[in-house]
């Protein structure tokens, strides 16, 4: 069996060129993926997202109207009263570009209605609370348009962790799970996402000036750099050697770490030899 040796990366190296795509490519790639999960595996034609106004959902969007035609694509934007104005208006850029049906569901009274109990909840809390109501709305819509939920979430948040688990990470289908946040930024440029979505600071659009990359310390372009080698097994210790910030290294290493569980189902406690996922796969998980 071939030994696939790990190349550290050289520190005249691009740091920027592990992480560049064949984006055309890769688009074409996406499309028929969506397409084939959706019409040839589910026989489900339809597909339901959430249309934060930020250039994840949009790039999903782009990717589904391709697949399955714009009139199988129902985008729902769910602001709460803490939401900008102007993710409301990215998110109809977006569905106006496209010609995808484009509806309005205000999640204030649903999420309010528990926290009004919960005077002490910080801002993360209401946040798992948003996109835990807003992934009950998806689910629901998509048994109301015989649809299925597309995810949006990236590469570099799933492997931080930096989600709602059983929200943000709950659609079956998800195009952009093994892009990078960087690799997301050249796919949005090749599907003609509106400039000011791509260029905007990412963010979770609950607290006034918060930001993604304020959240978790370091900026996506950065992280990315260190992530591609880490999770090819490149060590720590190399990547410091090469020049990269050990500051750097530690936090993305750290974070990586610390949210493993969050990238799996619920752990079972194995009772015999057809435990679900543990030992009983059907053909299909094999592929």
């Amino acid at each position: 069996m071939p030994v696939r040796l790990i190349q550290a990366p050289s520190r005249y190296q691009d740091p920027d060129a592990p992480l560049a795509i064949n984006a055309e490519a890769v688009a074409r790639w996406l499309v028929a993926f969506v397409r084939e999960e959706y019409v040839v595996r589910r026989g489900i034609p339809r597909a339901v997202l959430g249309l934060s106004g930020g250039v994840d959902s949009a790039v999903s969007a782009y990717l589904a109207a391709r697949a399955l035609g714009p009139e199988n694509v129902f985008a729902i934007r769910m602001p709460y009263s803490l939401s900008s104005p102007e993710s409301l208006a990215h998110a109809q850029l977006v569905a106006d570009d496209l010609g995808i049906s484009c509806e309005t569901i205000e999640i204030t009274a649903m999420v309010d209605g528990y926290l009004t109990t919960q005077p002490d909840a910080d801002a993360t809390r209401i946040g798992n609370v948003c996109a835990r109501c807003r992934a009950n709305i998806l689910f629901d819509q998509s048994a109301k348009r015989g649809a299925l939920p597309i995810g949006t979430g990236n590469k570099t948040e799933r492997l931080f962790g930096y989600y709602t688990w059983h929200a943000d990470d709950s659609p079956p289908i998800n195009p952009l799970g093994d892009l990078y946040k960087t690799q997301v930024w050249q796919l949005a440029e090749a599907l003609g996402v509106p400039k000011e979505i791509i260029h905007k600071p990412p963010t979770a659009d609950l607290v006034k000036g918060q930001t993604d990359e304020g959240d978790i310390g370091i900026s996506y372009r950065d992280a990315d750099r260190i992530l591609i080698h880490l999770i090819r097994g490149v060590k720590p210790a190399t990547l410091i050697r090469q020049g990269y910030p050990e500051a750097q290294v530690r936090l993305v290493e750290a974070r990586v770490a610390r949210t493993h569980w969050k990238r799996h189902l619920p752990t079972v406690a194995m009772m015999s030899d057809s435990a679900i996922r543990e030992y009983y796969l059907r053909p299909v998980d094999y592929n």
